[in-house]
This record gives structure tokens, sequence and C-alpha cells, in this order.
């Protein structure tokens, strides 16, 4: 069976760098695999494994960055509660956008939206020692919960594929009901299926954790990219879809790097519900000299992560969602490229034996966008995965994302022009070699 780059070489990179199993192989050790094996055979690699943006990052943040920096701010130490312009932008775009009214002193800047789960995951897991465990409605980002291996916290997990509907209330009670649950959290769009929740899930979710007494942490680092939808006109419906509606238990936890492809500075904002953020819980109090959950949060999480979030980003953060407020910076128009893009890779692959694993919302075809899935006939996550190393395709496995669906998460983010060529020459031998 000849193939693009020769099995010998790819098997041999594998073992040296000591992964026992494809399935299983973190996004870093995909990445790396795909790069040696790139060099060794001088085949380009069509990357696909890395949710980095692939765009240039918004001048509004560029030119506010600069200007602050320039200003001699690099000196001194943020404010912990976060740069006050940024507090009433975020809180500003909060409401253009989604249609939600959450107060200044509850939208709060981290470093990336990976603080804020992490910062977010250790005030929810502290606020009730009965509380002691986090519930995914998977599939989702690999790393959160290594985050909560790293604090030694525990928690459950479901793949939403089979509970979608009238079938997801019924699901997440199962968990809720134990008294255990201490935060339910979920992207939307999701990392790596590209579904969205529709209104009457979120409805549920929101219900269910305020009978349950759980936080809802809401992922929107893929903000405002279900684009089926027209989502980039300010202060005007349709608006981002949000569990904020539904309950008052929640965080939203809105990032820089995908929306305004700001990821290297690692800017985000936590986004508090203002009762959440006011709401004093027992052991909470007891361990924090009283303090209630938002000022928790702030003054003690992320002070002792960090003493605060890079002062210069702040100001490019402010910037960028001014703007986006203001109906100068339609940020949508950019990152609609990664729908174009993902329409293609789709196609070529459909064409040549492969499926969509998640390919629906409900009734609806699944929007295109930053990710999307797909699975082979007969073949496992890890065999695909390790057999597309062959034809210098590097993607993940749902495995890692705690799907218990069989197939790759693919990012489009990286996909230059030339390599929609490269991807169908190649997934053409696949498929004669797999007939």
């Amino acid at each position: 069976m000849k193939t693009p780059i020769d099995k010998a070489l790819v098997d041999g990179i594998i073992s040296e760098l000591g992964i026992q199993d494809f399935a299983k192989a973190t996004i870093r050790e995909v990445k790396l695999t795909a790069s040696i094996a790139e060099k060794k055979s001088g085949v380009e690699f069509i990357k696909m494994e890395m949710g980095i943006p692939g765009l240039p990052a918004s001048k509004y943040g560029v030119e506010a960055q600069i200007k602050a920096l320039e200003s001699g701010i690099a000196n001194l130490y943020p404010n912990i509660q976060g740069l006050p312009e940024l507090k009433q932008e975020a809180s500003r775009f909060v409401k253009a956008f989604i249609g939600l009214d959450i107060n200044p002193e509850g939208c709060v800047p981290v470093s990336g939206s990976m603080q804020g789960t992490f910062a977010s995951f250790l005030t929810c897991s502290q606020c009730d020692k009965k509380k002691d465990t986090v519930l995914f409605i998977d599939p989702g980002f690999p790393v959160q919960k290594m985050q909560l291996q790293v604090m030694g916290v525990k928690y459950e997990t479901f793949d939403v594929y089979h509970f979608r509907g009238e079938k997801l209330g019924p699901k997440l009670e199962s968990y809720l009901q134990n008294g255990n649950i201490c935060a339910i959290i979920y992207s939307n769009p999701n990392n790596p299926s590209w579904i969205c929740m529709t209104e009457d899930e979120l409805q549920t979710i929101g219900t269910l954790a305020t009978k349950y007494d759980a936080i809802v942490m809401e992922d929107l680092a893929y903000f405002a990219m279900d684009f089926r939808k027209d989502l980039s006109t300010p202060f005007q419906p349709p608006f981002q879809a949000t569990v904020g509606r539904y309950t008052d238990n929640y965080i939203l936890l809105i990032s820089g790097s995908k929306a305004f492809s700001y990821a290297g500075e690692r800017i985000g904002v936590t986004c508090i519900s203002d009762k959440l953020f006011h709401r004093h819980f027992k052991d909470l109090a007891d361990r924090y000299e009283g303090l209630p959950f938002g000022p928790v949060f702030s003054t003690r999480m992320l002070y002792a992560l960090s003493s605060g979030t890079s002062h210069s980003a702040q100001f490019a953060m402010a910037a960028m969602l001014k703007a986006a407020s203001d109906g100068i910076y339609d940020f949508r128009s950019d990152i609609s490229e990664y729908a174009r893009r993902a329409h293609k890779l789709k196609e070529i692959f459909c064409r040549h034996g492969f499926h969509v694993v998640y390919d629906k919302d409900l009734d609806q075809p699944i929007a295109d966008g930053f990710y999307f899935t797909i699975g082979f006939p007969g073949m496992t996550s890890g065999e695909l995965a390790h057999e597309l190393m062959y034809y210098g395709v590097s993607a993940i496995s749902l495995v890692t994302t705690g799907s218990e669906q069989q197939g790759l998460r693919v990012c489009t983010s990286f996909i230059e022009d030339h390599q929609y060529a490269q991807l169908e020459e190649r997934m053409k031998i696949f498929e004669e070699n797999y007939k």
C-alpha cells in the first residue's frame, strides 16, 4: 500500500516520542509528530490539530496596545479587578451582542479564558464542601480536565451526542440529583464538534442549574461563530445564545483569542452574573474572611495566580470590544473565513468516503466554522489519526475531547489555499487504499 509518507518513518517517530496509544496523543504530541515527519520526509503537512487563529490580529487591539505601552504603563501593576475602561466596555459588549445586563464590576479581565476557567473552577469547587465535582457536557476542550487534575478537583462527563433536545434534561438531572455537582461547563459553539446548543437546551440547563444550585460556566471562546445566523449587528437581535437568560447562576468566559485573533497576548474577560457576584456561600465566606463569590474570584484566586492580567493587553481588549459595540469593527466578517474553509474541507473529505461525525443540531445541519469532526467507516479514532499521518494530515482524536464517537477533530485555522488541492489528491489515494 503506497502512501505519500513512508509508514516506517512515521511509526519510528511515534515510537521515539514514547506515544503508546495515538488515540490519546495530546494536541502538542500530534503537532510534534507532524513537525518531525514533515522535516524528515520533505512532504508538507496539512496541519489541522492546533486551534490557533489563522488570521491577523485585530488592528484595533494592536494600535491600542502599542499606544498604551508607549504611554509608559508597562512599569505599573494593573488593578486586580481590571482596567475600568475594559470593565465598562465588556459590560457594554455583553449587552450589545448577548443581550444581557451584567454590571461592569462583574466583568473581570483574565489572562485568556484558560485562566478564567482555572480561577472559576477553583472558586466554584470551594463554595460548598458537599459539592466537589464539575460536570462536563462533552465533547470539550481537553485542557479543562487537565486543569481539574492539576488542582485535584473531581469531574464527571457525558457525551451529548445521544442527548440533544428533550433527552438533555433527564441526562443532566441524573448527575445533578446526586447533590455533588458544583459547576456545569460546556462551550457554545462547541469545541470540537461545533454543535450549538438551542434556546430550549439552554433553558433546560439554566432551569436545572437553578433547581440544584449549580453554577454554569459557559465557554464562549468561539463567540458569535454560529455563521448560520447574522450575529454581527450590535444591540439588535439575534444575539449570541446563552444560558444567562434562564438562570442567575452563570459565568460567561469571553476570549480575545479567536473572535479577535488576539491569542498571543492572553487576554479575555470573565463575566459573572450580578447575583452570583454578590452571593455569599458559607464555606467560601468561612475560608476567605466573609467575602462573596465575585471578590473571592478576583482578589483571592486571580491575585494568587498572577497578580492581575497584562496591563497593555487590557487596553487592547477594551479597544476591540468598544469598536465592535460601536459598530465600526465587524469582527464577524473577518472570522467568517473559517466557515468558508470548513465548507471546502468537508466537501473534500466527504467526497472520498469520510463522514461528518457531529453533523446535526437536532434537525439542522451543523454550522461551518473553526472546527468540525470527521470519521471513516471501520476505523477507530486512534487508527484514523495514526493512518492520516501517513498522508501528511494531522488532527487530534475525539477520544481526547471526552467524545464516545469514533473520529477526529479538524481545525480550519491553518489551511492555506494551495492545500485544498493537496488534500484532494491525498484523500483520493486514501480512498483507493481502503476500498
